[in-house]
């Protein structure tokens, strides 16, 4: 079992937090920059530790080098992860 969500990232915020939804997409801001994967990393590491799952449960599938990214996780239903 795993699920996709939606994610709109917003890299280099004040502080990292779900924010709630943006359209479709969860809206999610990370303190960490966009360059070398970074925002893409706190990202996983949100949601899995949000979700209290392993980080390998998470990935980006598409998107990682946008602000639309669209996130699986492995071992959670879709209402879980939203």
């Amino acid at each position: 079992m795993s699920a996709r969500i939606s994610v709109y990232l917003q890299p280099r915020a004040s502080m990292t937090d779900i924010v709630g939804k943006r359209g479709d997409a969860v809206h999610i801001r990370v303190t960490a920059p966009p360059v070398d994967n970074a925002a893409n990393k706190a990202l996983v590491d949100l949601i899995a530790e949000r979700l209290g799952i392993a980080k390998r449960q998470v990935r980006v599938v598409a998107g990682a080098s946008s602000r639309r990214k669209m996130v699986e996780i492995d071992g959670v239903t879709a209402d879980e992860a939203t």
